[in-house]
């Protein structure tokens, strides 16, 4: 089955689509990875959902033209990527771009909203989509996150030993699975949500992020403020738990280190990355992880990797390119993966994962030019999966 998956992070810098085509022999998914793009949104675009995501108040005229604009630029990106690759997919899975995470008092997720209004995908391609990926186990109990559990379930559940997958986007995530353990996934917390709301508020709008690294490796960690921004609640909440830019976000910063205009910017960014080693850091430890294979763009930022391989010295820390992943692609890998259990009547998340009351089939379908077009064969459930090309 030919799918295209496609997702905009925490980090709302752009739209990352893949082309896969999964086969299945018995319990074994083999995917061919077919093709990957990231398409910027455009300047506008951009900087309107910046000034929609929390903490800022947004009326509902906003939130409809937001959720019409994002919906046509994941079109135009999934037409991208047909035309890039030659690539007819059976069906697109678009995750679209979440803009509020609802956790109550209690920290229980109640709700979660991703824009990106799917008909003008299928209006656009005539491809059927599936969409609205996370609501369904948000429903159940859950928190809707992290999905990507699913996938790392089947890459590391036979390993002899207990490993992790950490994806460090927006806000960092990590799975820990193993042959005789029972898998957990959770957010961690911030990996580059602050450092890029650091960087654009300091530059007022010249940067959307540090490039690799190199005003962080400028600066000395503040050991005090390090302190300050460790002492959050949020570390210490058992899991499954999740987090996004509705706690993590510049005004944070700003009650932590003083006005943007007071900041040693170098300093400041070299605190917020230790920030993210060390709440990994201290993740991976509890779990004794023997290997940490690691995606998402915080992956390709040198600083960040060298630190975290320098402060687990005690864990192998590798790229998920090692399993024949590409990092990049990962979270939109995911949910075309999502999309080809949904077809085939499996379930798409894990409840020890993330918090579900039990197995739930996901998201929502939308014909495209032709009416639906499932699956006919019953297939078995998968355990593992390997990757080519």
């Amino acid at each position: 089955m030919k799918i295209i998956g496609m997702i905009s992070g925490t980090s709302f810098d752009g739209i990352d689509v893949a082309c896969i085509d999964v086969t299945q022999s018995g319990d074994l998914l083999e995917v061919k990875q077919m093709g990957f793009i990231s398409v910027d949104y455009s300047p506008e675009l951009h900087q309107m959902i910046a000034d929609a995501m929390p903490p800022r108040p947004v009326d509902m005229e906003r939130v409809c033209i937001l959720d019409t604009l994002i919906g046509q630029a994941f079109s135009k990106a999934a037409q991208k990527a047909m035309a890039d690759f030659a690539f007819e997919p059976d069906l697109i899975v678009s995750h679209g771009q979440t803009l509020f995470h609802w956790i109550d008092a209690d920290h229980r997720a109640k709700g979660t909203l991703q824009l990106g209004e799917a008909s003008w995908i299928a209006e656009e391609t005539g491809v059927q989509v599936l969409y609205n990926i996370r609501s369904r186990d948000v429903a159940a109990g859950g928190h809707g996150a992290p999905l990507v559990s699913i996938l790392d379930q089947l890459l590391l559940g036979h390993s002899e030993n207990v490993e992790g997958a950490l994806n460090l986007g927006g806000i960092s995530n990590i799975t820990i699975a193993g042959k005789n353990i029972v898998p957990m996934a959770f957010d961690i917390g911030p990996a580059n949500g602050l450092l890029d709301a650091a960087i654009s508020a300091y530059t007022k709008g010249e940067k959307s992020f540090d490039k690799d690294g190199e005003i962080a490796a400028r600066g000395k960690v503040n050991l005090e403020l390090l302190s300050r921004f460790l002492d959050e609640p949020y570390y210490l909440l058992p899991f499954p738990k999740s987090t996004g830019k509705e706690l993590f976000h510049l005004p944070y910063v700003i009650e932590r280190a003083g006005e943007v205009d007071t900041w040693q910017i170098n300093d400041l960014m070299a605190t917020l990355l230790e920030l993210t080693v060390e709440t990994v850091a201290r993740e991976v430890e509890k779990f004794s992880l023997a290997k940490l294979y690691i995606a998402g763009g915080g992956s390709a930022n040198p600083v960040m990797m060298a630190r975290l391989k320098e402060r687990l010295a005690n864990c192998n820390v590798l790229s998920i390119l090692d399993l024949r992943l590409d990092p990049r692609a990962k979270e939109s890998v995911t949910f075309a993966l999502i999309g080809y259990l949904t077809l085939h009547g499996l379930p798409g998340q894990i409840p020890s994962c993330t918090g579900a009351e039990g197995e739930r089939l996901l998201g929502a379908l939308i014909p495209g030019s032709r009416p639906f077009s499932l699956p006919k064969i019953e297939l078995t459930r998968p355990t593992t999966i390997s990757f080519v090309g």
